[in-house]
């Protein structure tokens, strides 16, 4: 029972320990995680016991699907109208739910995406200061004498800029 997947196709060595008090806390295929029981409707939630902390959690905790009885496929489907610039009022009637449920979903799928933004933008910024000066401050000659044209901007400096910008467009 293990190292079986649940209905949303992850093994166990996909999923982490929430508890940040946790020495395993956000360390994937620890080794900690067992399933101790199985919720909701047709058992389809995996409920896992961390052996380091001591702590039971399910399975959707930290995700959208936490709190929701809606199914994976309707959640993937609101994600995708939201995405495709689809309104609230919309994308709840493609997916027949209440619009609060979308505006909901849309809130928690906004904090979850900045703390992705902003991890990206950490590890951005350890991988800048790895990069040596002249690479990241290089300049470019206009060809001609005297003339003080600005640069083009290298491509490590345009990557830059589109993370600062951020990944996706907004939703709200």
């Amino acid at each position: 029972m293990d190292g079986e997947p649940s209905d949303n196709g992850l093994p166990l060595s996909a999923l982490a320990c929430p508890n940040p008090d946790c020495t395993d806390f956000n360390r994937f295929n620890a080794g900690n995680l067992s399933v101790v029981e199985r919720t909701g409707k047709g058992k389809a939630i995996r409920r896992l016991y961390c052996r380091t902390c001591g702590r039971r959690f399910t399975e959707r905790r930290g995700s959208l699907l936490e709190y929701t009885k809606l199914p994976l496929e309707t959640v993937v489907r609101i994600v995708k109208c939201l995405g495709h610039g689809c309104s609230i009022e919309a994308a709840a009637d493609i997916c027949e739910v209440d619009p609060r449920t979308v505006g909901r979903l849309l809130r928690r799928a906004g904090i979850r995406a900045d703390n992705f933004h902003r991890q990206q933008l950490e590890k951005l910024r350890v991988w800048l200061e790895a990069v040596e000066m002249d690479e990241l401050h290089g300049r470019v000659g206009s060809g001609k004498k005297g003339a003080t044209r600005s640069p083009a901007p290298t491509l490590l400096q345009r990557v830059a800029r589109w993370v600062e910008s951020g990944f996706m467009r907004l939703w709200l």
